[in-house]
């Protein structure tokens, strides 16, 4: 197969190869892109809200960043003993044979299309907030965003790349910014702060809201992974995988964790609580009637930086299944710049096609059940190949194994248990879509037999 010639380095072309230029920095700037976005300017005051104390809102925020890094110690292994591009597709190939590996890889590059659709109708709504824009305008500047990054990548993965350096590098430094910001403001000290006393006397209500509450703050998390995409395209991915994943939730955490304190310390608990963007109330206390704006900035750097990864990651995943015969050979197309450009542009006319009909929010709530199955399916490939390929090379093995692996998987298992009895609809949906993946994945190997 294409991927194991790949994974050997025995390929006998050059054409349609990815090229092996990426470094720690871009690993960084990937798992940081692809991470912060517009969630940790909402989730603060909700979670503060399910919480009313600001010892557990700290809490459940540093308990989300060690639940990342958990999750990186299984993805170092993975990554490090296939490194190819792809991302969880790639495990679950070796793990569950090709039918797994379809409903996995699919599943992966759906909930992404649809999340590039949803960015590029955002970008467009942020920037209505300080350009006048019309309304009516949304959809197709929308489409125009999509052709104009689609265009970006397609000349190479050297631009798309340094690109990303640049937006996620200009990210840290926005919320730097507002961090400092946020602890120049005093915190008015005579309003009283929620207690707890609720929950200290019903142990249930209080495991509940923390359990709530981390469901959330873990979604914030998500991304922490994207360095695993481009394994194949790292000049060392034995070493810069494990450091890629690990240094990036670190900073992100970090950054979470300083930007809840600023929060936590510059405004009442109670104003917090009672928040829907706690950034901008931070920020009207400092700017005065120009806050509007400058969280609208943040915003919109956010959602660029994720919008810009999103053409890294997702037609990689589109690539690593055409290259294996489970989608059309067009998609495994790269051209001299690195860009596998069958792939861009198949994923961007989907994309188009999204937001064109206006069905990509839906899809992407249907999606979020696919996005935890997903996890939940990589997590448990590590257990898989440990038992069926013990004698692979590991240039990295997962610390605290089976345990550590273990809580993570589990953890998966519950997040995918609350989205089936908060979203049921939507999981039932996407059960029926991953049951008829079977005749449809038939039909696409057949096709492409047939085609070779």
């Amino acid at each position: 197969m294409a991927a194991d010639q790949a994974l050997s380095g025995s390929s006998p072309v050059n054409r349609n190869r990815l090229l092996r230029i990426l470094g720690i920095t871009f690993g960084l700037a990937i798992a940081i892109g692809g991470t912060i976005g517009v969630g940790i300017l909402r989730i603060p005051g909700l979670v503060a809200a399910q919480l009313g104390s600001a010892g557990l809102v700290m809490m459940v925020w540093i308990l989300g960043g060690l639940y990342g890094f958990a999750g990186a110690n299984t993805y170092a292994e993975l990554g490090t003993m296939l490194p190819l591009a792809g991302g969880p597709y790639v495990y679950a190939r070796r793990a569950y044979g090709d039918f797994g590996a379809f409903v996995v890889g699919w599943s992966d590059w759906l909930l992404r299309v649809s999340s590039m659709a949803y960015l590029a109708v955002a970008l467009c709504d942020y920037s209505a907030a300080l350009f006048p824009i019309s309304s009516g305008l949304t959809t197709p500047l929308a489409i125009v965003a999509l052709i104009l990054f689609t265009g970006l990548h397609y000349l190479g993965l050297r631009v798309g790349s340094r690109t990303q350096e640049i937006m996620s590098l200009f990210k840290v430094v926005v919320f730097l910014f507002i961090i400092v910001c946020a602890f120049l403001v005093r915190s008015d000290k005579q309003v009283a702060q929620p207690v707890v006393s609720g929950f200290s006397s019903q142990p249930l209500l209080l495991f509940a809201a923390i359990a709530l509450a981390l469901q959330n703050v873990i979604e914030t998390y998500a991304g922490w992974n994207s360095p695993a995409y481009f394994a194949e395209e790292s000049t060392q991915p034995d070493r810069n995988i494990p450091r890629s994943l690990f240094s990036g939730v670190l900073l992100v955490m970090g950054i979470y964790v300083l930007f809840n304190f600023a929060m936590v310390y510059a405004l009442p608990f109670s104003k917090l609580a009672g928040s829907k963007l706690a950034a901008a109330d931070v920020a009207q206390q400092i700017f005065g009637g120009r806050s509007t704006e400058i969280i609208t900035v943040i915003a919109l750097v956010s959602v660029i930086g994720i919008f810009n990864a999103s053409f890294l990651m997702t037609p990689r995943v589109l690539y690593a299944l055409s290259r294996d015969g489970l989608f059309s050979p067009y998609g495994a197309r790269v051209n001299a710049g690195g860009t596998p450009t069958g792939a861009l542009l198949v994923t961007a006319a989907v994309a188009i096609i999204l937001t064109t009909i206006g069905s990509f929010e839906k899809l992407f709530a249907f999606s979020g059940f696919l996005a935890v199955a997903v996890d939940a399916a990589t997590f448990a490939a590590l257990f898989v190949l440990r038992k069926k390929e013990p004698g692979l090379s590991r240039p990295f093995k997962a610390r605290g194994y089976p345990l550590l692996p273990a809580v993570v998987l589990g953890g998966a298992v519950v997040l995918l248990l609350a989205f089936v009895v908060s979203n049921t609809l939507n999981s039932v949906y996407a059960l029926v879509a991953i049951g008829l993946s079977y005749p449809v994945y038939l039909f696409t190997k057949a096709r492409v037999t047939d085609a070779g």
